[in-house]
């Protein structure tokens, strides 16, 4: 069996190549960074270690690699895939839909057999954004006979993988757990399952529990310890006030999480047991500058800060731990972040309120929004104090 992984970074090797390789893929990587190209397709293995007490390690073989930047090549490559995934970014997605949709053109002047293409992105329904993109590249003959051969069934993902720096490029450390869910009602009948890869029939609890919880929490400790000087996210965790606060924050979302999806209130608590606890992960050296980079994507309405906080609003709680996250986030000023450059130069500009309107889409008159302000001159004096 044939996979074409775009994203040959971290994640893509560490997690995703990982696991379609021992569910007997012979994996090819798309990317554009051509040193990664070129090792992969000299070497066609890689080493994955397990970031825990023993350091335990795996061979990833039969793999190889494209340029993204050789549209034929990936687009011959997808057309001969039994299956494509992504990890590249949810901005990324849009500038690697032409190259799937050449090679969907081309494989169904030739084939009607089905092709499943996955997006293992940190994003609500990042396959179905996938779809949107690539079906811009075809035209509308060609759209409706993709929708019968071709499925883009959303996944949720997640495993900490942090900045790194080896002698060997293609070496990745990567934490022990990981969670990869996929849309079965997405999937088209037949459809090779993939070892590691958990079915369901509804994801969006799934991708709202990770979301609201791994990813909120994450970046909670990044910004907060962001702002007390902290430079990983092992250090700011270390620190008794921020993993209190942390824990406040994912009491919030898990309140909403429970009431929305009627998830049994106690293994909701150990699941945000085990979060915190993977967040010290004393193997792992994850910088603050990396979790908290995107502060205006992390702001954004449908994302891990503000789209819990509206919900929680809704159903009549004061998600004010939440408020406290979402300031922290507008302090982080990183001056190697242009997100975050951006983020300062328009509060600069705009004020403070209109900015987190701008950004977060909350009015300046909704409770929310006065929260966050509130914050974020309580933040201002506790750094300046």
């Amino acid at each position: 069996m044939r996979a074409v992984h775009f994203g040959a970074g971290n994640i893509g090797r560490g997690f995703i190549g990982l696991l379609l390789s021992r569910s007997g893929y012979e994996v090819c990587f798309v990317d554009v960074n051509d040193t990664l190209v070129s090792l992969l397709q000299q070497r066609g293995e890689y080493t994955v270690a397990l970031a825990n007490e023993a350091q335990e390690a795996a061979v990833v073989r039969g793999v190889t690699a494209i340029n993204g930047k050789d549209l034929e090549r990936v687009a011959e490559a997808v057309a001969n895939a039994d299956l494509v995934t992504t990890a590249v970014g949810v901005a990324i997605l849009k500038h690697i839909a032409e190259g799937i949709a050449k090679g969907i053109e081309q494989r169904l002047s030739r084939s009607n057999a089905p092709l499943h293409i996955i997006a293992c992105e940190n994003a609500i329904g990042g396959s179905t954004q996938l779809k949107e993109h690539v079906y811009s590249h075809l035209s509308g003959e060609m759209r409706s006979k993709a929708d019968q051969y071709t499925a883009f069934p959303d996944a949720a993902v997640d495993r900490i993988v942090p900045i790194q720096h080896h002698e060997d490029p293609l070496h990745v450390t990567v934490e022990p757990f990981y969670e990869w869910v996929v849309d079965r009602s997405g999937m088209i009948e037949g459809f090779t399952e993939i070892q590691g890869v958990h079915y369901v029939d509804e994801l969006t609890p799934y991708i709202e529990r990770k979301l609201f919880t791994v990813n909120t929490g994450h970046c909670c400790a990044a910004y907060l310890g962001y702002l007390q000087g902290f430079q990983t996210i092992q250090e700011a965790m270390a620190d008794q006030g921020i993993t209190a606060q942390v824990r406040q924050v994912l009491e919030e979302t898990g309140e909403l999480l429970v009431k929305k999806y009627a998830f049994d209130p106690q293994e909701h608590k150990n699941y945000i047991h085990k979060i915190l606890d993977r967040f010290r992960n004393p193997y792992l050296t994850d910088e603050v500058i990396r979790v908290g980079r995107s502060p205006i994507r992390k702001l954004s309405p449908n994302d891990r800060l503000v789209r819990p906080a509206l919900q929680a609003f809704e159903l009549g709680m004061t998600p004010n731990h939440l408020a406290q996250a979402m300031a922290a986030a507008l302090l982080f000023d990183h001056t190697e972040d242009p997100e975050a450059v951006e983020l300062q130069s328009t509060i600069q500009a705009m004020g403070l309120g209109r900015a987190v309107t701008h950004y977060t889409g909350i009015p300046e008159n909704h409770p929310v929004h006065g929260l966050i302000l509130e914050h974020v001159h309580q933040l201002k004096q506790q750094v300046h104090s």
